[in-house]
């Protein structure tokens, strides 16, 4: 079976993932995220043998302009045949997506029978296409090729990770209040000025501050952090149900970066007052664990494969850096707006009114 540009018409036509919503589409050969080299899942139970014909498509044969092909010829496609072009294009395929992608399959065959015979596959413009179909595959090679070594992380490179970020993998206990800035007034029962109306609540935001402050000297004091912050949303006037404080146990990725302070507090401490744009802040500091490295092994694989490729990425996009000529690739300037004529230079030369 052989078909000039029959993989580069189903990588460019095909989108059998459209039936299958459990199983995404190949990714497009410039997206390094997504990798067609994955392992492949095994082929379902079959008795049917590789060289069996599993699909078989009447009238199709090879032509050209000059020799059509007969008309009762029909070409047949084996299970190797098949589960080969299913392997270049989509290995994770499940099995119920094979029968629409057969058809689909067959339909790119026959497609690219008829331009071969229509003399479609010669000219500039076919090379053109050819050239960039054959660097569109190559760069997806190239995209599962840096996976592929990416991937290929040593026990000791966990283990050096593992060792110089061991900060990282520290689980705190915490429990936080969330205290509003501003407070919720009802509306006023006189009219009020504009400048009335911003005082008032001025005047408001400033009690939520004080009452901030108390809250965080009862919180050191020990009561509990659910009724302080039941509170905390009642004095601001706020009717939907407060957060729940018990953040459980958190890592350091997972506390704002201008929160990260009361990471250093000792067991049982309770923050200061912390202000920022979206609110007050008071935490108090619970029990220290940190997981150990098999429980991150792996997240510390993907770690370091996605560093990986992003490092020979940008190895690469160094490379592809080009110098562009500004006389071509530069925006066009602008039309002047209208009602504006545009400026033009003064005369200048033998013909200019001053040597007149």
């Amino acid at each position: 079976m052989t078909h000039r540009g029959l993989l580069c018409l189903l990588l460019g036509t095909l989108a059998w993932g459209q039936a299958a919503n459990s199983n995404p589409a190949p990714a497009a050969p410039a997206q390094a995220a997504q990798s067609s080299s994955a392992t492949a899942p095994k082929a379902a139970e079959t008795t049917v043998a590789p060289d069996a014909v599993v699909m078989t498509i009447p009238g199709l044969c090879e032509g050209s302009a000059d020799q059509p092909a007969p008309a009762d010829c029909k070409t047949g496609v084996t299970r190797a045949e098949f589960e080969a072009v299913i392997n270049a294009v989509a290995p994770t395929m499940p099995a119920v997506a094979r029968k629409q992608f057969a058809s689909r399959y067959a339909m790119g065959l026959v497609m690219a029978s008829e331009a071969h015979q229509m003399g479609l596959d010669k000219g500039e413009h076919y090379e053109q296409m050819l050239k960039l179909s054959r660097m569109q595959v190559l760069m997806q090679m190239m995209g599962d090729s840096m996976r592929e070594k990416a991937s290929q992380v040593s026990d000791k490179d966990i283990d050096d990770f593992y060792k110089n970020n061991t900060a990282t993998y520290e689980e705190i206990a915490l429990q936080r209040l969330v205290i509003p800035h501003s407070k919720q007034l009802p509306p006023s029962k006189i009219k009020l000025t504009p400048a009335a109306t911003k005082k008032r609540q001025e005047d408001a935001d400033a009690s939520m501050k004080v009452e901030a402050a108390a809250l965080r000297k009862r919180a050191a004091a020990g009561e509990d952090f659910t009724k302080l912050q039941n509170e905390a949303f009642t004095f601001a006037g706020i009717k939907a149900k407060a957060p729940n404080p018990d953040m459980g146990k958190v890592r350091k990725g997972n506390v704002p970066l201008a929160h990260q302070s009361v990471l250093q507090l000792k067991e049982g401490t309770v923050s200061d007052l912390i202000t920022d744009p979206s609110g007050y802040y008071v935490y108090k500091v619970g029990a220290r664990d940190t997981l150990t490295q098999e429980q991150v092994r792996e997240e510390i694989l993907n770690t370091l494969k996605g560093q990986r490729t992003q490092e020979a990425m940008q190895a690469l996009q160094k490379k592809a850096a080009p110098t562009l000529n500004d006389s071509y690739f530069a925006p066009p300037t602008p039309p002047a707006p209208q009602g504006e004529p545009a400026q033009s230079k003064p005369p200048s030369g033998p013909d200019s009114s001053e040597h007149k």
